[in-house]
């Protein structure tokens, strides 16, 4: 047991300072592993020819680094040449006694793949936290509106209207004037993103009602359809264990009418009609099984060619201020009718019995 601590000591030793190192210490150090491989070679008979490749690849993959330092493929790749170099030293048969110098290069050898292998994972880390922020699904977006929100008025029924650039760019109080409906959208986002933003842009704010717009960026990503349900359906779940009555939107149609404008307007490849559907087709099964209320925004927007009209969406995806005009009271109904029943829902146990005369 003891030896087998010792071995991993080093990774141990590693992990307890930054394993990452600066593009001088890590060229270096690659270099030097190259050397060594080439050095320890000579030492055993056979080792020359049968590690020629490994030895040739692991000196050009130093010589590229020292040009692009955090290039991790070629980083990764000069791992795996010294790993296998390693593993093939271990097959060949030593001399005895092992000459000196030869036994610390080996250990030597050892050790700064070790230490290449942990600057390795640290830059992957570094690199993923480059791409991934710390506020990946944007939370901090309306975090201040939210602080300065209060409480729901005994007067008005508060929504929050939650999706993403479609909802984003909707100017609610142009569409629905003497209305608390909140717009928390945010444009680019997919399923998973509002999913993580439920609880401080949704619950946190104490709407009666929540209307959702949500899929379409997905579909582009090529998400599976089925995250997307899984992930509407927890939103779904979300809402019902909040006291938030959930009103689901269809996802909307797309079109390539303004593609000779830009070829980036050609909407059907990225976000294809088939899939929309699907998707609709699933969320008005869902919404009838639980008894949501469904928003059909699709057919309203849909045109004799089976698209979202010309006139309706300037680049064939976005509703434009028309298209707006012929969701709102789509909308509005669907919100009415839900929060009626949520009040119908509501009334017997608001009701004071009468008492009983004896």
């Amino acid at each position: 047991m003891r030896f087998a601590a010792l071995l991993f000591l080093p990774a141990a030793l590693f992990a307890q300072t930054n394993p990452l190192l600066n593009t001088a210490d890590s060229n270096t150090l690659a270099l030097r592993i190259s050397q060594l491989m080439e050095s320890t070679a000579a030492t055993l008979p056979g080792l020359v020819q049968a590690g020629a490749a490994l030895t040739q690849d692991a000196k050009n993959d130093a010589s590229a680094l020292a040009i692009n330092a955090n290039n991790a493929p070629l980083s990764f790749d000069l791992l795996n040449q010294v790993r296998a170099y390693l593993a093939l030293s271990d097959t060949i048969p030593k001399p005895y006694p092992m000459p000196e110098t030869a036994r610390k290069q080996f250990v030597e050898l050892r050790e700064d793949s070790q230490k290449y292998e942990a600057h390795f994972h640290a830059l992957l880390e570094q690199k993923e936290r480059q791409l991934r922020p710390a506020d990946r699904d944007n939370v901090r977006r309306y975090a201040d509106a939210n602080a300065k929100l209060n409480a729901p008025s005994p007067n008005l029924t508060r929504v929050v209207f939650m999706g993403d650039s479609i909802t984003d760019f909707w100017r609610l109080n142009e569409y629905f004037s003497g209305r608390e409906y909140i717009n928390r959208g945010i444009s680019g986002q997919v399923t998973d993103e509002i999913l993580a933003r439920m609880k401080p842009d949704v619950i946190d704010l104490h709407p009666r009602a929540m209307l959702i717009l949500a899929g379409t960026n997905d579909i582009s990503r090529g998400t599976a359809v089925k995250t997307i349900e899984n992930n509407l359906s927890m939103i779904g779940d979300l809402c019902q264990a909040n006291g938030i009555r959930p009103v689901f939107a269809s996802i909307t149609p797309t079109s390539d009418y303004h593609k000779a404008e830009n070829p980036r307007n050609e909407m059907t490849k990225t976000h294809p009609i088939a899939t929309i559907v699907e998707i609709n087709n699933w969320l008005r099964d869902y919404c009838r099984a639980h008894h949501y209320v469904y928003v059909d925004y699709y057919n309203a927007l849909l045109d004799t060619n089976g698209v979202i009209g010309a006139d309706l969406a300037d680049d064939g995806l976005h509703p434009n201020a028309k298209g707006y005009r012929i969701m709102a009271p789509l909308a509005l109904k669907g919100l009415d009718q839900a929060l009626s029943e949520t009040s119908a829902a509501e009334q017997p146990a608001n009701k004071k019995k009468k008492p009983v005369r004896e």
